[in-house]
Order: structure tokens, then sequence, then C-alpha cells
């Protein structure tokens, strides 16, 4: 009987007669909503409205069934009792299917009011009932908080971003995209699309490929980031441009990086310094997040600017968390040629020693010195010396195996004070930098220093030109290849590559990276000199950048700018530990889209088309038994 009104319903609505309303009226009331499930309050009582949303939850309460009524707005319950003819239609209504209702608001009594709801001092009771759509069985539920897999989240995006998180989160998004195009407008910039389809890039990341149907054997190249395009656009004449930028690049996700593609404050100016780029910038940053950061303090413009080589001196890294007030020093100097011979030999063969400060950590048990100390193991490390300083001495194994001047020499080095303790990092360099940073965030962590309720910004200025690569020792570009050098041509020529310094630069905040910009290199020779430097001829230049190339060469005007993430600002402002929670639809760590099944296979008649003939790995065999 239930299964046949259901049937009944879906084919038609279901109307009952109730006094005070005449057809007419119920002809002229919109079919699906008269308001919002979010907006009724007490000054509705007495109204017949009508509302559409999807069954949020069912509560039976034996001669009554309440519908939590839920659509983007809010929540509003509604109510029905089993007299009405309509009990066994509302009775089989499944959780998320789509139903119109419409019926009197009421006052709910004192003791039933839900003061967790801005609708909970009224309910609606049901009148007249519409399964616009029948959900089935759900594979996840959307009310409530459950530990789901980040598989069936993706899977069924539609319904995970139905969550209340999740509408927060792209709301969020909105809002910030919203403001951040107000701010850039107010201050004379234009917004311009550029090309999606365009040639290859040397942004550092690899291309996404699109084959050319018209031109077999050639591929687009889909942007890393308008690059070109938009220092172009100032070459063209115009003075400020911006948009929100999509871009893609073939790597690997992690927690603040989405594989295939993201969107950036993608910006540029003409005729500026970098100090002009950062005064554009900083209020928009500042003001954004002030606006939505729920009151917690911001950094106020100018934000500071750290150098690249202090920053990896004082910090461990060029994305510095400045809420973490720790410094990291160089103590290397405190330990050559000294008792605790670990360090001494290392030293000798060319490794430093990197100081890190534990404010008050003297009072802590040996079970957190421990502790520490077993974590670095596991991070790769030998081990995490330490010192600490109590009651006018030292304590410590390393401070049995080294003398009191040298400790002194650390305690001075390091800024420890009585009651602190200090450890320790031994390696080459950069392998030490690296992990005392790793060690810096963990103490603040661990004794609880990080600032609360805070967004701290600065400025890594001073980058290196060039790097090593890793693997073959040949100079590479390290940031961005279309950089000016500091000092221009005469750097190229009369510096050691890896000593040439860019006009390079990110924000950086709460120890995210938020974006990179550079003044430009404008001039052909300059940018010829430089790509020569890193391994290209003067003919990969004019063929791989010819537009670019081509317009230096007729008059370019000296530019910047800059392309915060649009992503990471609104996971920072949203407090979410991973990128994927303040996207629409993205794809999970393996770049796949589990809700579209994409990427696809294609069928050959398409591939033909385009010219391809797959040369597919061989399957990995499997140890266990056949593949």
């Amino acid at each position: 009987m239930v299964q046949g009104a259901e049937r009944r319903l879906t084919k038609g609505r279901l109307r009952c007669a109730y006094a005070g309303r005449s057809s007419e009226s119920r002809t002229l009331m919109h079919p699906y909503r008269t308001h919002t499930c979010g907006e009724l309050r007490l000054d509705h009582t007495g109204q017949t409205v009508r509302l559409s949303g999807w069954a949020h939850r069912k509560r039976d309460h034996g001669n009554l069934l309440f519908i939590d009524l839920r659509d983007h707005y809010g929540i509003t319950q509604c109510v029905i009792d089993t007299s009405s003819p309509l009990f066994a239609v509302a009775e089989t209504v499944r959780p998320e299917s789509v139903v119109t209702v419409t019926g009197p608001i009421v006052e709910r009594s004192a003791e039933t009011v839900n003061v967790g709801l801005p609708t909970g001092e009224v309910e609606l009771t049901i009148i007249e009932i519409n399964v616009e759509s029948a959900a089935e069985i759900l594979p996840m539920q959307v009310a409530g908080e459950s530990d789901l897999s980040e598989e069936i989240r993706l899977r069924y995006r539609f319904l995970d971003l139905r969550r209340a998180a999740m509408q927060r989160n792209i709301v969020l998004r909105n809002q910030v995209i919203t403001s951040i195009r107000r701010r850039m407008v107010e201050q004379g910039f234009m917004e311009f699309q550029t090309p999606i389809l365009t040639a290859t890039s040397p942004e550092g990341a690899r291309d996404f490929l699109v084959p050319s149907r018209q031109h077999p054997g050639k591929f687009y190249a889909l942007p890393q980031a308008p690059q070109q395009f938009k220092q172009l656009i100032m070459v063209s004449g115009f003075d400020k441009y911006f948009q929100i930028a999509p871009c893609f690049r073939d790597e690997d996700a992690r927690a603040d990086r989405s594989p295939g593609e993201f969107y950036q404050l993608d910006f540029e100016m003409a005729y500026v310094t970098q100090e002009d780029v950062f005064a554009a910038i900083e209020p928009v940053m500042q003001g954004v997040f002030a606006e939505f950061s729920g009151g917690s303090q911001v950094t106020e413009p100018p934000f500071p600017r750290i150098p690249f080589a202090d920053c990896m001196g004082k910090y461990g890294t060029d994305k510095p968390d400045l809420r973490n007030p720790l410094h990291i020093s160089d103590v290397s100097e405190a330990f050559r040629g000294s008792g605790f011979g670990l360090f001494a030999r290392k030293i000798e063969a060319g490794a430093v020693v990197r100081a890190i400060p534990a404010p008050g950590a003297a009072a802590k048990p040996r079970s957190f010195f421990d502790k520490l100390n077993d974590w670095a193991r596991e991070e790769g490390a030998g081990g995490l010396g330490y010192i600490v300083f109590a009651d006018g001495g030292t304590k410590g194994p390393i401070a049995r195996n080294l003398e009191a001047e040298r400790t002194e020499a650390i305690r001075q080095g390091a800024a420890i004070d009585d009651g602190d303790a200090v450890f320790f990092v031994c390696d080459e360099a950069p392998a030490a930098a690296s992990f005392a940073g790793v060690v810096r965030d963990r103490i603040g962590r661990e004794l609880d220093l990080i600032e609360k309720d805070a967004f701290r910004f600065c400025w890594v200025v001073d980058y290196p030109m060039y790097e090593l690569d890793g693997q073959t020792g040949t100079i590479q570009f390290s940031h961005n290849p279309f950089s000016m050098p500091q000092g221009g041509m005469e750097a190229l020529e009369t510096q050691d590559p890896l000593d040439v310094l860019a006009y390079q630069y990110d924000i950086v905040c709460n120890g995210v990276e938020l974006s990179s910009g550079a003044i430009r290199n404008h001039r052909p020779d300059i940018m010829v000199k430089a790509f020569t430097i890193a391994g290209y001829s003067r003919q990969d230049v004019e063929e791989r950048f010819a537009g670019l190339f081509n317009a230096f060469r007729y008059g370019a005007p000296p530019h910047g700018g800059s392309a915060p993430g649009i992503d990471r600002i609104v996971m920072l402002l949203a407090d979410e530990p991973n990128i994927r929670e303040v996207i629409l639809f993205p794809m999970n760590q393996q770049a796949q889209d589990l809700m579209m099944g994409a990427p696809a296979s294609v069928e050959p008649p398409r591939l033909k088309e385009l010219a391809i003939q797959l040369d597919l790995p061989k399957p990995k065999k499997n140890p266990d038994g056949p593949s």
C-alpha cells in the first residue's frame, strides 16, 4: 500500500484541501518554494508557505513524523500527523530525497525550540507534499559527522558537497574570489583571459599535452601559468592586468597542492619595481584575510622582507611560519675540534651544526627528549642531540663531552637562558638547514609556542637565479626562467652563475607558500644570455619562446607581477589541512577523477584520427603469482 502511494506520488503532486485557501490562491503560489529553508522566523507564524529541499533527517515520534528539510540556506523542521492522508507518503521518504512541502508555519512550544537552528522557533505543518526526486539508499551519509574515506567522498562528491562543512568552504571560496576581484579592480587592474591551449614552457613541472588533429604529431600544452601571456599583455601596452587563472601541472598531489589543476590570482604591472608590486598586492592579501579570518590577527603592510639565504639560515626553509618564535643558529665553530668527536669529525669533513632552542624544556622529563630523538630517527636522521641548561649548569650526553667555554658559546649563539634546552642537527649544509627547519616546527608544536589565531605574512626575496641539478650537476633555473637577474647583463657575464640573485620573491603565510613572482626580464639579449647559462641555445630560445622573444625585440617596458594561489588562500582561511577540502571537484592523490572516471581510455578510431599509436609500459610482474 505504501509502495503504491509512493508510485502515485512520483507521478504527480498529491494535494489536500485545507481551510482558508482557494484553488486559485494555490495556483498562484510558486510551484517549488515561497521561502528558503533558512529564512522562516516567528514573524512568519500563520503564513502558509511552500519549501523545497532535501530530506535531511526523519524522526518518528509515534503519532508525529518530523522531517528536517534542508536546502543551501538552512534547515526547517516539518511535521505531519498520523491522521493526515499524506502520512503514508511522508513515511516512505528516504534521506536525501528532494521534497516539496506546503503548509502553515506554527510556533514551537518553549520546550521544543531548537536554539541551534536559526529557524528553530517555528515549524511547518505539512498539508501538501510531493517527492520531486526519490533517493536510493545512500552510499554515504550527508547528515551528521561521519569518518568517510577519501575514495567514497570523491566518488560521490555531489553528496559530499551537500554536507554543511563543504557548503561553508565552497561559499567561502566564492566570497574570497569576489573580494579579490573587487580589490584588484579598485586598484585599476583590468581582468583579461589568456589562452588555455598554448605551447610548452619550462615552468618547473610537467605539462599536460593535447594532441592536435589538424597538425599530426604536434601537441598543444595546457598552461602551467599564464606567464608568457601576461608579459605579452604588458608589451602590448596595457598597464595593469589580472585574472583568476586556471593553471595545469602534471605533478604529484600533496596536502597543499592538488594534482592536475589549480587557480591563482595572476597579475602583472608595467613600469614597476619590486616594491611597487609588493605595495599593490599587500593590501589585497591583508584585506582578504582580515575580512574572512573571523577576528584573527593579520600582518599589516608592509610585510617583512626576508632574503632567501637568511631565511634558510634562521628558519631552515623558504616557507617560514612566523607564528613560531624559534630561530635556528649556526654553532659549527663551537664544535670544531671539540671533545664531542662525532660532530667534530663531521665538521672537518664539511658538515655544519645547526642549533634549535627549546625554551623552558629543562623542566621536561627525560621521556620528552627520548621521544624527539626517536622521532628524528624515524625521519631518517641519526638522532637529535641536545644540551639542557638548568640550575647554572648543563646536562645531557653532549654536554659531558664538551668544554665549558664551548657550551657557553652555544648558549650565547643560540640565545639560550637557564631553564632552556637546545637541540642540534649535524649534516651537510643543505640537509642540515632542511632538517633543522623540520625540528623547529616540531619543537614549536611540542612546546605550544605557535601563535594562536594569527596569519603572519612575509616576503622571501633575493632568490638565486640558478642552482645545480642534483642528478646531473648541470646549472638550471632555480625559480622562474623569465626573471630579471639582479645586476642585469653585467651579473650574467661577470659572476659565478650560482652567485647571481634574481628579482624573485614569494609570499608566505603561516608556513604556506601562497605566491611566486618576479620582476621580469624585458630585454632579448639578457633573455638569450640567461637561457644560455642554463643550457639553451639562442635557437632554442627563438623557437621555444618565439612569441615573447619577438615581442621583446620591439620595445618592452620593465614589468613584474605575482600569482597568489586561490586554493591555498581559501585552505588557510577555512583552517583546513588539505586543499581538496576547498575545491569543488578535486582529483585524488593519483590524479584520478573518481566521479567522472578520468583519465579514461580512448577508442582506437579516435587515436588514429589524432595520429597517436600507444606504446604502453608492460605491466609489473606480481611476485606472488601471475600479473
